[in-house]
């Protein structure tokens, strides 16, 4: 299968770590040319060395906070100096804070907003430009709870599900210019991030997080957790000339961990 990304440029959102790495990862393995951008310089510089070593497609990085509009702007503007062009956008942000209704405040509310919606909607604003020239490739990263909602993770359950309401309105929106907008969901993959969910729900159940983590894999079909690397080949398979007939998609990426038809 030829997936046809040597020289496309994309612009991975929150790739200092977690899915985002591994998403870039992948692009950089197909010939592609990566700009990564998250917070925290120091491990986009880390991830840049490793990531160019790999021989393959030139990786860059430019830190940037995506709740601030000034800081969206600055990294678009960027990566299009730098390389010329965009072609792909993986939409991506860590997960809102954990907890129920009554516990969350305005601010709490607002704060995922601007994350874990918000800040989605204003990159593509950004980089749309490029792509009705050329077309392109949008692939937003949601959350299993866009199909069944994780109890303790309200904020989560909510903005996600807003994503893929969005997508496929951009997918119809933005076909006449060849722009591809699909949505990719993860279950349980080895993350830090899950990692942090199941120790926070070790301390609410009193037990143990490996107790927690084996209770989950008996959830999933595949009775593991997923890798990086097998959420990446998903999202990258979106992204390529392979794909070209998928938009408006959601899709899971979860062992079978879902039940929902």
């Amino acid at each position: 299968m030829e997936l046809n990304l040597n020289n496309k440029v994309a612009l991975v959102i929150a790739s200092s770590q977690g899915l985002g790495k591994a998403i870039a990862e992948k692009l950089v393995k197909e010939g592609a040319h990566v700009m990564l951008t998250s917070r925290d310089a120091e491990k986009l510089a880390a991830v840049k060395n490793e990531l160019e070593a790999l021989g393959k497609g030139k990786v860059l990085y430019f830190p940037a906070d995506i709740t601030k509009v000034e800081d969206i702007t600055r990294l678009v503007r960027k990566t299009r100096e730098v390389f010329g062009k965009i072609d792909i956008l993986i939409n991506n942000a860590g997960g809102p804070p954990g907890g129920t209704f009554e516990m969350l405040s305005d601010k709490d509310w607002q704060n995922a907003f601007e994350l874990n919606l918000l800040s989605y909607i204003r990159i593509i604003r950004e980089v749309l430009p490029d792509f009705k020239k050329t077309g392109g490739r949008i692939v937003n990263i949601a959350s299993s709870s866009v199909k069944q909602p994780i109890p303790g993770l309200i904020l989560s359950n909510t903005f996600r599900t807003g994503i893929v309401g969005l997508a496929k309105t951009l997918a119809e929106e933005l076909a006449p210019y060849n722009i591809l907008v699909n949505t990719v969901s993860p279950g349980r993959i080895a993350t830090d991030r899950v990692a942090h969910l199941d120790k926070m729900n070790a301390d609410r159940r009193g037990v143990s997080q490996e107790q927690v983590k084996e209770d989950a894999q008996n959830t999933i079909p595949l009775k593991r957790y997923g890798t990086p690397e097998e959420f990446a080949n998903v999202v990258v398979f979106l992204v390529s000339d392979a794909s070209s007939y998928v938009t408006g998609s959601s899709i899971l990426v979860d062992g079978g961990m879902i039940k929902s038809i």
